[in-house]
């Protein structure tokens, strides 16, 4: 098991670790990461690696067996041993842009109240697949009230309620094709507002900044049909 820093402190950007295990492909486990494993649509964190004597790129970070996180190098070279001590640190540009097309994709599902069946996040972009018979009439609208409730300077905060709680509120579940992880007995919710101010609130691992202000304006792409029932709607950072 490797214990996840990112959950708790998406702005932690360096960190200690102890290797615990070198896969049979060469992959790097760590007590503990601040590197996101790729999963949800967001892809793994890419970073680098440092102990006494030695360094490595990492390019991207995976889930492994159980809730371990393996590290991918980004070429050959010498590994580090296990129990070793290594200095952990992520892309962090590259990982504030994740986290800001990210939360930008929650609000989007906000101005398109649309069941979502699939979703992709980049640096630069992301999308999402809505059940949508029928294309937007009107897309600058739909941009200019996503950029609207970006700019309403509300916090971003997670919260953690049972399988039982889920199950009770079932439409807290925006995804079709993908349903939250359960078994842990436990399942992380993020929220976008406070209180009765809240504009959004779904199960989600994924890292996110702390205030919509951080996100910067978006605009819409292109909406293409997928299927009959399907659009996909693009979001671009500016």
């Amino acid at each position: 098991m490797t214990d996840l820093l990112f959950r708790d402190d998406a702005y932690l950007r360096e960190a200690k670790g102890r290797v615990v295990a070198i896969t049979s492909e060469g992959g790097i486990v760590l007590d503990q990461t601040v590197f996101y494993p790729t999963s949800g649509g967001q892809p793994g964190d890419s970073g680098m690696l440092v102990w006494d004597g030695g360094a490595i790129d990492i390019a991207t970070a995976v889930k492994g067996e159980g809730d371990s996180v393996v590290l991918l190098p980004a070429e050959p070279a010498a590994l580090p041993s296990e129990g070793i001590v290594v200095t952990q640190s992520i892309n962090w540009d590259r990982r504030h842009r994740l986290m800001r097309v990210h939360t930008a994709l929650h609000l989007l599902s906000v101005v398109i109240p649309l069941p979502v069946s699939g979703g992709a996040i980049a640096s630069d972009k992301g999308r999402l697949d809505f059940d949508m018979p029928g294309a937007p009439e009107d897309k600058a609208a739909l941009e200019d009230d996503l950029n609207r409730l970006i700019a309403c300077d509300m916090d971003v905060s997670s919260e953690w309620i049972t399988d039982d709680e889920l199950d009770a509120q079932p439409d807290l579940v925006k995804t079709m094709s993908v349903q939250p992880p359960r078994g842990s007995g436990k399942i992380r919710l993020v929220r976008i507002g406070v209180g009765n101010e809240t504009a959004d609130l779904q199960p989600c691992g994924g890292t996110h900044v702390a205030n919509t202000q951080e996100i910067g304006r978006v605009r819409l792409g292109k909406i293409e049909k997928k299927g009959r029932q399907n659009r996909r709607v693009y979001l671009h950072l500016e």
